[in-house]
């Protein structure tokens, strides 16, 4: 044991046998004053009505057959003010007697003790006692609570374990009695338990206050490698990485700052882990949401690729919004097994957009253009055009027209015997000519016929002789019918013979 505490406790103890009379044991006060309503004990909570405010007390009605001393400071606040008034209802402990008073206290700022039965009785109903920081000693402080000198540890005089001795010598404060022992002789106080005490009340004041999504404003207490804290009054929560921003953030430092002030999202609450989840990506704009304007079909962006996957190569176009060059339109027409035999990540590149997808967040890039097919004149039903065979099938032929298009013939449209060998007789290249069947012009498909052919061109000699007739039938009608000049020449026929 140190000097220092080895004459703290020395001292100590010369006042454990400074027993006066009006100062008498505990127990026996209560069992003479029979005026109490009932047996206290140390700590029980006290809900009473302030009847008067004399000198530096407070004093509260108990049950009309007494009174109870508070600390008048105790009502103290940061301005100077008393928050106090005769008729005020207020809850407080009870402490100890002393002088023949029942000494209470809210416990906001510690029991003014004067002997070290007041500290054991403090101790006992684990009540804070005030006690004024004297000097330091060898680890900690000594701090004197009455005429009893104690010891505070650097690491218990507040959250941190300060050892700036100039912020404390000659402060009061209040403390926790965490040990008390040897007869008083021994005494170790703690003001960081008061204060996690009543850090630990903020932080439930808090917490009720907070639900997921609400936004909030916080300051930025700490940076990691993974995330950034933020000091939303008392209570801390993660920005992860990847919650940062729409766009990828390798070092936390190059966006966020310390003491930087941030509207953040919650996202995430899980009390039982101490966890509470926060987003700033949350609060800014969806880039995906307006991609379509800024990248429409066709147009041409300028990116760089920042990761290859197997099947392609992943372009940043701006923060948030990255576009996909697929393996298939990476090699310009050749086959390629991977993408960095063409690419590399940190390559800037110049591409062209393919399709882009909002909802799914993908925009689909290609190195070359599309190239834009001129549109195709599909031919008419009916139309007779000339062919040549490109490919025999089983179920028919595939034929090459004159316009450029293909077109297929059913082999019941062939004009062959049922099992005709069509490989044999219509080798590839041999020319026919065909008419058009039918025309799917949404899936550019049409179909042709061979034998439909003979049986229009014999269908429009029909209708061409037809109509040379009637046309003779106007011109010269004392010739009289068809029918008539048909017998005419038959009866000629037979005078001749």
């Amino acid at each position: 044991m140190s000097e220092e505490k080895i004459e703290m406790n020395a001292q100590s103890e010369g006042d454990t046998g400074e027993s006066t009379e009006e100062e008498e044991n505990f127990a026996l006060l209560f069992e003479k004053n029979s005026r109490l309503p009932g047996r206290l004990e140390p700590g029980q909570k006290v809900i009473s009505r302030v009847v008067s405010i004399s000198g530096d007390f407070v004093y509260v009605d108990m049950d009309g057959k007494s009174e109870g001393a508070i600390d008048l400071k105790e009502f103290k606040d940061d301005k100077g003010d008393y928050s106090i008034q005769i008729g005020d209802e207020i809850e407080a402990f009870f402490a100890a007697f002393q002088g023949g008073v029942k000494r209470l206290t809210t416990m906001r700022h510690g029991l003014s003790i004067l002997s070290l039965n007041g500290i054991r009785d403090a101790y006992d109903a684990n009540i804070p006692v005030s006690g004024k920081v004297t000097s330091d000693l060898k680890g900690g402080f000594e701090v004197h609570v009455g005429k009893a000198r104690c010891f505070c540890p650097f690491s218990q005089i507040d959250l941190k374990g300060s050892r700036e001795k100039e912020a404390y010598l000659g402060q009061v404060f209040s403390f926790k009695v965490v040990e008390y022992g040897e007869d008083g002789r021994n005494i170790i106080l703690s003001r960081r338990v008061l204060l996690e005490e009543e850090r630990q009340v903020e932080l439930d004041k808090v917490r009720q206050t907070l639900e997921v999504g609400m936004e909030v404003v916080g300051t930025i207490r700490s940076i990691q490698k993974f995330g950034a804290f933020v000091d939303l009054g008392g209570i801390d929560g993660l920005i992860p990485l990847s919650e940062i921003g729409w766009g990828r953030t390798e070092n936390t430092g190059d966006v966020l700052s310390m003491g930087q002030e941030v509207t953040v999202k919650i996202i995430a609450i899980d009390w039982g882990k101490n966890r509470l989840t926060l987003s700033l990506k949350a609060t800014q704009s969806d880039p995906f949401l307006s991609a379509t304007e800024r990248y429409p079909v066709d147009s041409q962006v300028h990116g760089t690729i920042v990761r290859l996957t197997p099947f392609g190569a992943f372009v940043n176009l701006e923060p948030g919004v990255d576009g996909l060059i697929h393996i298939s339109r990476l090699g310009a027409g050749r086959r390629i097994k991977h993408p960095k035999e063409v690419v590399e990540e940190g390559q800037v590149v110049d591409a062209y957009v393919h399709d882009v997808d909002p909802k799914n967040k993908r925009i689909s890039l290609s190195m070359e253009p599309r190239l834009k097919h001129e549109a195709v004149v599909m031919p008419q039903v009916s139309d007779i055009l000339d062919g040549v065979v490109e490919k025999v099938l089983p179920s028919g032929m595939i034929l090459r027209l004159n316009d450029g298009t293909t077109g297929f013939i059913p082999n019941s449209e062939m004009g062959t015997p049922r099992g005709s060998n069509h490989n044999r007789m219509f080798p590839v290249g041999t020319g026919m000519q065909v008419i058009v069947k039918e025309v799917d012009s949404m899936r550019n498909r049409v179909t042709l016929s061979r034998s439909g052919v003979s049986e229009k061109l014999e269908q429009e000699e029909l209708n061409q002789y037809r109509n040379k007739v009637v046309k003779d039938e106007k011109t010269d009608s004392s010739l009289g019918s068809l029918g008539e000049l048909l017998k005419a020449a038959m009866e000629k026929n037979k005078k001749a013979g």
